[in-house]
């Protein structure tokens, strides 16, 4: 569950810049309940609105959430999305992981990311590291 400034504002940016479908809304608690693209879950992400304000960077409390697509060529048109949305804030490769970064109209900051086949991760296997990332040439190497 994501608390939110504004929830119809949060729902279009989910919808239509990330891609995920109307599960459920719910009047009463203000919340609307999200499917994320290709997923058989209920839902995948549950907005609530609040009036309160995001706690200052570096508060205690959720840095990002985060999650994962199945093919790397799914990061591309998610790239360009929240790059025409003004949400992409940044990508890195990971060793064992490619990621892109992206904040809501909240502030809220999010991860979607695709894992390298496990027998690729070789050094980055136990390791946390944060490197340039050229998506598009990661695309050309790893695409089926």
């Amino acid at each position: 569950m994501l608390f939110v400034s504004d929830l119809e504002r949060a729902r279009t940016f989910y919808t239509d810049v990330l891609g995920f479908t109307l599960a459920a809304s719910e009047e009463r608690f203000n919340a609307a309940f999200l499917r994320a693209p290709g997923s058989e879950n209920h839902h995948d992400l549950g907005l609530f609105e609040t009036p309160g304000q995001r706690p200052p960077r570096g508060s205690v409390g959720l840095y990002h959430l985060a999650w994962q697509v199945e093919r790397i060529e799914d990061l591309a048109p998610i790239r360009d999305a929240l790059g025409e949305a003004g949400a992409l804030t940044g990508q890195s490769h990971h060793g064992a992981t490619i990621s892109l970064y992206g904040a809501d109209p909240s502030g809220n900051e999010f991860e979607v990311m695709w894992m390298l086949p496990r027998e690729e991760w070789g050094e980055y296997e136990d390791k946390g590291v944060v490197m340039p990332l050229d998506l598009d040439a990661e695309i050309a190497r790893w695409a089926v």
